[in-house]
């Protein structure tokens, strides 16, 4: 076999040191790009979770506010609603919000502070007359307003509005 045959075939048997360093920086730069996707993908995978466990408080909290009559001075069974006229009885007016520890109306639930008393979770509550925001008398309706944040970093804002009927 002649000296120059074999010279062309020998440099065709493998790769040359700079071939591989940049194959291995290529590799380097897409395997960095790959795990930070992954990295940022797992971190996330939990915030479906701390999300549901501030609904599930702030909805508990809520259900238990709208269960309440609407006033201090509403009869039980709401009937005649306070403010309202009914010929057998006088027009009493409905008290305003106040923050007492009966909590037997929804207007107790005006919390100043932070609610800690479910486990993971933390509850403020604002309880505001808002008639003006349906189109009737502003003391007529309530709008709560309750935020729960979980252990997680999880916030959830949920409002509803009770109406004197």
């Amino acid at each position: 076999m002649p000296a120059n045959s074999r010279l062309k075939h020998s440099r065709c048997n493998g790769f040359t040191l700079i071939e591989l360093i940049v194959f291995i920086v290529i590799i380097s730069i897409a395997l960095t790009g790959l795990i930070s996707v992954f990295n940022q993908s797992i971190i996330n995978s939990t915030d479906p979770v701390v999300q549901i466990r501030a609904i599930e408080c702030a909805q508990a909290k809520m259900d238990e506010i709208l269960a309440r009559k609407y006033a201090d001075n509403t009869p039980v069974g709401g009937v005649p609603a306070c403010g309202s006229f009914d010929s057998g009885s006088p027009i009493v007016a409905c008290a305003a919000i106040a923050n007492d520890s009966a909590l037997d109306d929804v207007g107790d639930y005006n919390f100043a502070a932070t609610d800690t008393s479910k486990s993971n979770c933390s509850i403020s509550v604002t309880v505001v007359d808002a008639g003006a925001d349906l189109g009737i008398a502003s003391d007529q309706a309530r709008r709560i307003t309750v935020t729960a944040s979980s252990s997680g970093g999880g916030q959830m804002t949920l409002s509803a509005y009770r109406v004197n009927f």
